[in-house]
């Protein structure tokens, strides 16, 4: 059963792909638009959708055998977690795409869609017994539908980024393009990531380092990727390794910032091929492709999915996390980490909903808006839940 589960999540991965392809050609192809201009509504958007709508039904086929097989939601660890997470961006893309019919919507969203999933499969992906803290149908309650709501806000950052690229001059250049091409440059270091440690997987590369510990124990550190940053008086025991360029300092005991250096240098290099290719930044390159995109459309379509998935945020990742924080510790509120980047989500979006409705804050601010509170959720999922050490994290 975990093994169909696996392979079940696979062949979602490639329709999510094929998704891509269908949507961008959908985008991209002159000829296959309306005489306005309009990217909604042609043949290949239809196949884009149907596609992507495959992709969903596969992911949920993993998600159904991996609870029979682990006997528990899949929401346990951090690869299920952001796999769901991956699975709640593809429905909410379809309840979207269902109203708008948005085709450059589903060019944007399968490729975010097909990062968080790729990046999902780097942590280990064996089934494993609930440990008792959550061994309660909380879990699946409070868990799934915060996934749920965030999957809805990431749809909300999608339109969100699409406005802006359709919008900047980029002529003029200044902040609005540093910041523009910064995103591009960030989603291309999740990719990065996940090529250096796919391509050192499949070469079985580890390199295993012995050093003393806090206790004065000894104790080993294994790297899966090369040492260009070394445990503080480690010492290699694997024949064939190379020598750390640098040594940590002692107060670092993990290989997480050897990680950062490669993932930021695979970036940087990835970054580079792309802007000497298209001689020019990527969103300028895409902004030409999206020009038939009406602005008021997708800022409209920003604010639906945030109105939608603001209300589902807060019920599941406040409100039910309070209950089970009741049940489980005797209080409601304890001010961890992630209760408290919980709390600055619900108010992020909470001022952003005010503003929007109150101030009048519609176009370019709301769109920049929707992209710094997909940062936070980010921020939330990978630096919360794997540096700071706290009772909901997976460190």
């Amino acid at each position: 059963m975990e093994q169909l589960s696996g392979n079940l999540l696979l062949t979602a991965f490639f329709l999510y792909l094929l998704a891509t392809i269908l949507f961008a050609v959908s985008v991209t192809g002159r000829k296959w638009r309306d005489k306005s201009g309009d990217m909604t509504g042609n043949k290949w958007g239809t196949l884009g959708f149907l596609a992507a709508l495959g992709g969903f039904l596969f992911a949920a086929g993993y998600f159904v055998t991996r609870w029979m097989a682990s006997g528990h939601a899949p929401v346990s660890n951090m690869f299920e977690y952001t796999t769901f997470l991956g699975i709640a961006i593809g429905f909410a893309f379809l309840i979207l795409y269902s109203i708008y019919k948005s085709n450059v919507l589903g060019m944007f969203a399968m490729p975010i869609i097909m990062l968080i999933i790729a990046y999902a499969s780097i942590f280990p992906t064996e089934v494993e017994p609930l440990i008792p803290a959550l061994q309660s149908y909380w879990l699946q309650i409070h868990v799934t539908t915060t996934a749920l709501g965030q999957g809805i806000l990431a749809i909300g950052f999608v339109a969100g980024l699409i406005y802006l690229i359709r919008t900047v001059d980029f002529s003029k250049g200044g902040k609005k393009v540093f910041w523009l091409e910064f995103i591009m440059f960030s989603m291309l270091t999740v990719a990065a990531f996940v090529i250096i440690r796919y391509a050192f997987n499949i070469f079985g590369y580890q390199t295993v380092f012995q050093y003393t510990d806090e206790n004065g124990a000894q104790a080993e550190m294994i790297y899966e990727l090369p040492p260009i940053l070394g445990p503080n008086n480690g010492q290699l025991i694997q024949q064939g390794s190379w020598e750390p360029l640098f040594l940590l300092p002692e107060w670092i005991r993990s290989d997480d910032a050897n990680t950062l250096v490669w993932t930021f240098a695979a970036a940087i290099v990835l970054y580079a091929v792309i802007r000497l290719l298209l001689r020019k930044p990527l969103s300028q390159f895409l902004q030409p492709l999206i020009r038939g995109v009406s602005p008021d459309k997708v800022d409209e379509l920003s604010y639906r999915a945030i109105a939608i998935g603001f209300p589902v945020f807060t019920l599941g990742g406040l409100i039910f996390a309070m209950i089970w924080a009741q049940i489980a510790w005797t209080r409601f509120w304890g001010w961890d980490p992630k209760e408290v980047w919980a709390l600055i989500t619900f108010l992020f979006y909470a001022a952003y909903l005010h503003l929007r409705l109150t101030r009048g804050w519609h176009g370019e601010r709301s769109a920049w808006l929707c992209v710094i509170g997909f940062a936070i959720i980010m921020f939330n999922l990978v630096f919360v839940n794997l540096v700071i050490a706290g009772l909901h994290s997976y460190a």
